[in-house]
């Protein structure tokens, strides 16, 4: 049985890629499909195979799909650009006869006013039309979002956002990437629909307070009203269209729209989710 994980040159491609061969997937069966494949090169010496592949380029990702039974489809990360190139790979799939094609979406894509879930939607109702079997990874927010942004946060010794007190069930990217391996190799998956969220919910404040906890540093939450928190990122160079996108974010999370409280994820990966306190830890630790 052949696996295409695509987009596996990116951070979560890269976990789901260890936790197939942990499930004890033999690496020959496993294609490792992405852009920048050079990153692979460890990977490809363990016997995965490695194949170029573009989502905006058919013939690359035709020929990754080759031979393929189960394919992951994570979303891709240019914003604007995905319901074509997501499309481009559920042609392919249908073209191969996939008997499973698993796809990233974002958490209730189908009731969230996110417009970050547009693109989720759309690929959505593409799957829907296609006739491919398929099952949908909704996955809720990276702790590492927040984690990646430590050293800055310490720096300025504060959070800002627009979320008010709304919680996020956020867990890391392997736990995420752990649940769609185990999708990927079990039977009966098709038309299963899993909310996949961290066990705990927080709020930023929460946040501020555990990165407080795990540092020694006083970093406080600031609460900004949208066009307060778009003009604070525009000022330290995010693009003004992906600022607006954040700030909505943030808004959807005030709402509720980030939570999760099915248990899906625990329930695939077999163990309780990581916490936020633990994520904060290691990645103070890091450095």
């Amino acid at each position: 049985m052949s696996i295409v994980v695509t987009g596996a040159t990116g951070q979560l491609g890269r976990h789901v890629l260890e936790a197939l061969l942990e499930r004890g997937v033999p690496a020959a069966d496993i294609v490792a499909a992405g852009r920048s494949v050079e990153k692979l090169a460890d990977l490809s010496a363990r016997g995965v195979r490695v194949q170029h592949m573009d989502y905006a380029d058919p013939g690359s990702v035709a020929e990754a799909l080759k031979g393929a039974r189960r394919v992951l489809l994570i979303s891709g990360s240019e914003v604007g650009r995905r319901v074509e190139q997501h499309r481009t790979v559920i042609n392919a799939a249908k073209a191969e006869g996939v008997e499973l094609l698993a796809y990233t979406s974002i958490a209730n894509a189908d009731t969230t006013g996110m417009l970050l879930a547009d693109e989720h939607k759309a690929t959505e109702a593409l799957l829907r039309e296609s006739g491919v079997p398929f099952v949908l990874l909704r996955n809720g927010w990276y702790l590492e979002n927040y984690t990646e942004q430590l050293p800055g946060t310490l720096a300025q010794g504060a959070l800002a956002g627009s979320a008010g007190a709304g919680k996020v069930s956020g867990a890391a990217r392997a736990d995420y990437a752990h649940a769609a391996a185990a999708v990927l190799v079990a039977d009966g998956q098709a038309g299963k629909v899993y909310e996949l969220g961290g066990d705990e919910a927080f709020s930023m404040a929460d946040l501020a307070s555990e990165i407080t906890a795990a540092t020694g540093k006083p970093v406080r939450y600031n609460n900004l009203p949208t066009e307060d928190y778009v003009g604070l990122l525009t000022g330290v160079g995010v693009p003004e269209a992906f600022a607006g996108i954040l700030a909505d974010s943030d808004l959807g999370i005030a709402r509720g729209d980030l939570l999760v409280s099915t248990g899906d994820l625990r329930r695939l990966i077999g163990r309780p989710t990581t916490s936020l306190g633990q994520a904060v830890r290691a990645a103070a630790a890091a450095g």
